[in-house]
C-alpha cells in the first residue's frame, strides 16, 4: 500500500503543479498581450492619467481597459493581484521534486554510469544547483547588463548552458532537465516575490499617499515579468520532456535541451512582437524549421540500425530463444511492468506497459527496443542493472521478432 498512496501523492500534486502552472502561464501571457496591444486613447482619458488604453470582445461581452500613467486618482476598494498562480506552482513543484528526485532518488537522480555519488551528495547537488543559480541569476539583474536586452541574454544562456553541462556530468539525464526547470522556474517565483510584488505595493502605496511613484520600481518589475515571459515555452517542453527521452538520453542531451531552450524563446519573441504590431513570419518560420533541425540532427540513425545490422549478420542460432528473451525481460523489466510490480515504488505497471508475455511484449516490441535498446533510458534509473550485452542481445530479438 505505500506504493499506492506514493502514487496518490504523486498524482494530487502533479494535478495540482499542472493547473497553477497553467494560472500562472496564462496570466504571463495575457499581461504581456495586453501591454503590447495598448494603444493610445482619447484626449479626455489622457486627462485622466490614462496611458493606454484597448477594447476586446469576449464571453459575449465588450471589455474596456486602461492603464493608468502613474495610478487613479483614488485607490479602488478592490484591487486584484496576480501572484499565487506564481507562488503555488513553485510550491506544488517543489514538493514533486522532492517527492521523485530525493525520496525516490535511486531511480530518478542517481545515475551509476556517470558517477559515484550518494543520494545524500546529489540531493545536496540538487538544492545548491537551484540555490547558486538563483544568485547568479538575481546577480545579474542587479547590474547594468540586464539594461542590454540581447546580451543579458546572451550571458544567461551560456550560464545555463554551462549549469546544464555541469548537472549532466552527475545527475540522471532526466533529472538534470528537470533541475534546468526548477531553477528557471525558481528564478521566475522570485522574480514575482522580490521584484515585481514589491513593485506593485511600491506603487499602491505611493498613490495612496497622495505621492507620484519613482518609474524604477514599475521598470524592474517589467523587465522580470517580460524575463518570465520568454522562459515560458522552454519550461513548458521541460514540463513534458520526462515523455520524450529521446531528448534528454541524447549523449549530448544538455546541449539538445539548451538548444530547444533557444528555439522555445525564439518562438516566443514572435508573438510578443506580432501583439506590438510587428508581423514578421521568418521569425516563427525560422523557430520551426530550427526544431525540425534539432529533431532530425539528434535522431538515433546509427543506433536504429545497429541492432538491424546485427541480426542480419549473425546466424539465427546465436539469437536468443524467445524463453532466453521473456526470462531476461522478466530479470530487467518486469520488476515494474508486471500485473504485480515486484519495485516498491510502483503499485501498477507505468504507463499500463505491461510484459509478462509473449504476447504482451510483441504488442510493445517498438517501443521496448526504443527505450531499453535505443535510448537506454529503461529499465528506470537502470535499477535492474541491465548491462550494454544484454541490451544488444534482446534488441537483436527483437528484430528478429518484428519479422
Amino acid at each position: 500500500m505505500a506504493s499506492y498512496f506514493l502514487e496518490v501523492l504523486h498524482l494530487i500534486l502533479r494535478y495540482f503543479h499542472v493547473v497553477a502552472g497553467i494560472a500562472w502561464i496564462g496570466a504571463s501571457f495575457y499581461f504581456i498581450w495586453l501591454d503590447n496591444n495598448l494603444q493610445e486613447p482619447p484626449q479626455w482619458k489622457k486627462q485622466k492619467g490614462i496611458k493606454g488604453d484597448l477594447w476586446a470582445v469576449h464571453g459575449g461581452g465588450f471589455y474596456e481597459v486602461a492603464k493608468y500613467q502613474h495610478g487613479p486618482e483614488q485607490m479602488p476598494s478592490r484591487l486584484h493581484w496576480f501572484k499565487w498562480e506564481a507562488y503555488t506552482t513553485w510550491i506544488s513543484g517543489a514538493l514533486l521534486l522532492t517527492l521523485l528526485y530525493y525520496v525516490s532518488a535511486d531511480a530518478y537522480l542517481l545515475d551509476a554510469s556517470k558517477s559515484a555519488i550518494g543520494a545524500a551528495s546529489a540531493i545536496g547537488l540538487s538544492i545548491g544547483s537551484i540555490l547558486v543559480g538563483f544568485i547568479v541569476y538575481e546577480g545579474l539583474c542587479r547590474t547594468r547588463l540586464v539594461e542590454q536586452g540581447l546580451w543579458f541574454t546572451v550571458t544567461v544562456t551560456l550560464l545555463l548552458t554551462a549549469w546544464t553541462w555541469a548537472l549532466d556530468q552527475f545527475l540522471s539525464d532526466r533529472a538534470t532537465y528537470i533541475h534546468i526547470g526548477a531553477l528557471i522556474g525558481t528564478c521566475m517565483a522570485a522574480n514575482v516575490f522580490t521584484t515585481i510584488i514589491p513593485g506593485q505595493r511600491f506603487m499602491v502605496s505611493e498613490i495612496a499617499a497622495g505621492r507620484v511613484p519613482g518609474p524604477g520600481p514599475g521598470i524592474r518589475g517589467k523587465q522580470r515579468s517580460i524575463h518570465n515571459n520568454y522562459a515560458t515555452l522552454p519550461v513548458i517542453f521541460i514540463m513534458l520532456s520526462n515523455h520524450f527521452a529521446f531528448t534528454y538520453s541524447h549523449p549530448f542531451g544538455w546541449l539538445v535541451l539548451m538548444a530547444l531552450f533557444v528555439d522555445g524563446m525564439w518562438i516566443r519573441h514572435f508573438f510578443n512582437l506580432r501583439h506590438r504590431g510587428e508581423v514578421k513570419p521568418l521569425v516563427l518560420i525560422g523557430g520551426l524549421v530550427a526544431f525540425l533541425a534539432i529533431m532530425v540532427a539528434i535522431a538515433p540513425w546509427s543506433e536504429l540500425n545497429r541492432s538491424a545490422s546485427s541480426t542480419s549478420s549473425t546466424s539465427s542460432t546465436s539469437l536468443m530463444s524467445d524463453e532466453q528473451a521473456m526470462k531476461l525481460i522478466d530479470l530487467r523489466c518486469t520488476e515494474c511492468h508486471s500485473s504485480n510490480p515486484r519495485s516498491n515504488m510502483f503499485s501498477t505497471a507505468p504507463a499500463g506497459y505491461l510484459l509478462d508475455t509473449l504476447a504482451q511484449v510483441q504488442l510493445s516490441a517498438d517501443k521496448i527496443r526504443t527505450r531499453a535498446v535505443v535510448n537506454k533510458d529503461m529499465p528506470l534509473g537502470n535499477l535492474t542493472q541491465m548491462t550494454q550485452a544484454e541490451r544488444d542481445q534482446l534488441g537483436q530479438w527483437l528484430v528478429a521478432l518484428a519479422r
